[in-house]
Formats: C-alpha cells, structure tokens, sequence
C-alpha cells in the first residue's frame, strides 16, 4: 500500500525529532504490519541557530528560515508538513501561507484527544515563548473551547531552563523530574484536568506516574495525527 510523504520540519532539538521517526515508522509498521515503514522527509536545523533567534526575537529572520525549509521539503515531494516543536508553531500561519502543502497544527490533535476525553480545563508546560505568548493558548481556547492554565512566572522560568539547558543537549535529571512533579501538581491544584506537555522534549522527562492527572504528549499525538492523514488520501484531520 503506498502512501502520502510527510514533511518534517525537525531539528529544533534533533531529540525530539528522532522521537518523531520513530513514531512515526511505528505507527505505520502497527498501521499495515510486515515490513511497512513511514514514506517521510525531514528536514532538520541546526538548532544553535534557531535557539539564538528566538532568544534574540529575532521571529522575522526565523520566519524566513522555517519558510526555506518548509519549500524544499515541498520541492522533494512532500505531501503533509509537520513542524516537529510546540514553540516554532508561533509561525505556523507565516509558513502554511508560503508553500501549497496542508500543515498539521501541532495544538489542534492535541485538542481533539483532550476534548474526546471529555476534559475542558487543562495546564499548560512547554517554552516561556509557548507558556506566555497567545499562539498557542489563544489556538486551544478560541478554537477548542479549553480553558488553559499556566505555572506562575517562577514555576515558567524552571519549565524553560531544564528544557533548553538540559533537555534540548540530551540530559534527563532527576532533580529536574522532580521539580516537574512539584510544577504539575500546582496545576492540578488550581483546578487542571490535564496536562498538555506542550514542548516536544518534555516526554524525554516526564512521564504518566508524574502526574495526578491525564498527561497529553503533544510529540505521540501529532505523529499519529500524521500518520493518520497520510494512510487516509484524505485532508489532515484535526481529530485524526
């Protein structure tokens, strides 16, 4: 059975897109069995220069080079784009309108499961740039319905530092799990039902036993929001 090349736009960090091959072959192989794997391109970064123009608010400059990217994964016959990372979703309508292909929203599977489980109040873990700008909230309640929450701004400052001085290079602590832990559980307390682990490294930290509540892997999601749409000939499925 053939099916649709999907685009990833990686590399923002490579652990997390590797965790996105991964599952993405997985669930073709669990999708059609024997020897089947992922029709796939990526095309990944070299994070260093991503990470210093979002630091620097430079989004202009990292628009244009998400848009180079995402041409030539179109110009290789990519079929679906999915931009491996919660945080580069802040230009998402920036690079759906400079190439043709479909781009599966990160957020909008990621709302589909949640709002299928019949939850409506969630918290929020991810970036500074994810956690405090509207992107991404604004996505989930304008689109979704969800009422979000997010950790406090010291709770944030944390979430951000373990991601991309420890995670981002590979290294899972376990004084960072546990500061995790005391992050979730603060949420829980304000009244969360869930929570979305809104950067794509955190599942390297982070895992269910973690939390008192549901904990939404927006990484495992989206993959297989990809895989979906591509097995169907059809459009992307936000629900897919």
């Amino acid at each position: 059975m053939s099916h649709r090349i999907i685009g990833l736009l990686g590399g923002m960090s490579w652990e997390s897109s590797a965790v996105y091959y991964r599952l993405v072959n997985e669930a073709v192989r669990d999708r059609l069995g024997g020897y089947h794997s992922a029709r796939c391109l990526m095309w990944s970064f070299d994070f260093a220069e991503i990470e210093a123009l979002q630091h620097a608010d430079r989004w202009d400059l990292a628009a244009a080079a998400m848009i180079e990217a995402a041409r030539r994964l179109e110009r290789g016959g990519a079929d679906l784009l999915v931009i491996c990372t919660n945080t580069m979703h802040r230009l998402a309508d920036e690079v759906q309108a400079a190439v043709a292909l479909p781009l599966l929203h990160i957020a909008d599977p990621t709302a589909a499961r949640i709002r299928a489980s019949g939850r409506r109040v969630i918290g929020l873990l991810g970036t500074a740039f994810t956690m405090e700008q509207d992107f991404y909230k604004g996505r989930l309640a304008a689109r979704h319905g969800l009422e979000v929450l997010v950790p406090d701004a010291e709770d944030r400052a944390l979430v951000h530092r373990v991601i991309y001085e420890e995670l981002v290079q590979g290294r899972v602590l376990p004084a960072s799990r546990e500061a995790y832990r005391a992050v979730i559980a603060r949420l829980v307390a304000r009244g969360a039902e869930v929570v979305i682990l809104g950067c794509t490294e955190i599942m390297l930290l982070v895992r269910p036993e973690d939390s008192a509540v549901p904990l939404f892997d927006t990484t495992a999601i989206h993959a297989e929001a990809a895989v979906a749409w591509a097995l169907s000939g059809g459009a992307p499925q936000a629900d897919a």
